[in-house]
């Protein structure tokens, strides 16, 4: 049977089009909020929020929720504006306290699913928490259509804001001097990043969804200039290669998350050839 009979096959399952428009919506959200978080040189907070959720989701674990989104949502989005305002006002710089918070949430996440977890299988599932699920059979009808109407979301006010976004991420200094309100964006950007990384720890795991955010960006950076050029870019990079890893995951039987990611870092490799090319050679 050949590939393109194989992906006709598995498409008629509703679990294979779950993962696809979920994986594509992250993908989407994600690397648009990269481009701002890279340039703003603060793009490993989404490491540090990942493992937060990974400590949110522990919690929600040892308490019973049937429905652990609100707890994770809103655990991980308190951690992104107190790293947000410890980053600026506080004697921990932004870096240490990204790398204290995330080390903490980990510890304690890892410390409270060995203490209360009546699972029997508990390695499989700190595995699967970290590094994504290896099947794609466990997103439902509900997680789907709650990640379409985060997402949508995000994608809206990302738009809506889209110029004060800009001025945000290259000068602060000039944003503030023109009237803009930059704790504010500065503090929605957070949010945002926060949310995007709650819905894709199904998918790709909470130790690999900073590469969604880091590599499109980085790879559109290597061929463009331009901040809109680059957002566009990432975008459509970023969705081709989460649509092309589920795929290549469905057919050779590989874990979701970490196939999209090896696509995202050939797509980084192939990006960093054509932009030395096109300089004739030169970084």
């Amino acid at each position: 049977m050949s590939a393109a009979e194989k992906i006709a096959l598995y498409w008629a399952y509703p679990f294979v089009r779950y993962a696809l428009v979920v994986g594509v919506l992250i993908a989407l959200c994600a690397s648009l909020l990269g481009v701002t978080l890279v340039l703003k040189r603060f793009s490993f907070i989404g490491d540090g929020l990942s493992h937060v959720a990974f400590g949110a989701m522990a919690v929600a674990a040892v308490l019973g929720l049937h429905n652990d989104m609100p707890l994770i949502l809103g655990i991980t989005v308190v951690c992104a504006i107190l790293l947000l305002r410890t980053g600026q006002h506080a004697k921990i710089k932004g870096d240490a306290a990204i790398a204290m918070i995330s080390v903490g949430a980990l510890a304690i996440g890892y410390l409270l699913m060995n203490l209360f977890s009546t699972s029997s299988n508990l390695s499989g599932d700190v595995c699967s928490t970290l590094f994504g699920s290896t099947s794609i059979l466990t997103l439902t009808e509900t997680e789907v259509g709650l990640c379409v109407a985060l997402s949508a979301l995000v994608l809206l006010t990302f738009i809506l804001f889209y110029n004060k976004i800009f001025a945000v991420t290259f000068d602060e200094n000039f944003a503030k001097a023109v009237g803009i309100k930059v704790k504010f964006y500065n503090l929605l950007i957070a949010v945002m990043i926060a949310v995007v990384i709650v819905l894709a720890m199904n998918l790709v795991g909470s130790l690999l969804i900073s590469a969604l955010v880091i590599f499109p960006a980085l790879s559109a950076m290597r061929v463009y200039q331009s901040f809109r050029t680059v957002t566009i870019c990432a975008v459509l990079l970023s969705v081709c290669c989460a649509a092309l890893g589920i795929f290549t995951a469905v057919l050779a039987g590989t874990p979701v998350g970490s196939t999209i990611v090896t696509v995202d870092m050939a797509a980084f490799l192939l990006f960093s050839i054509i932009g030395r090319l096109r300089l004739g050679g030169k970084v």
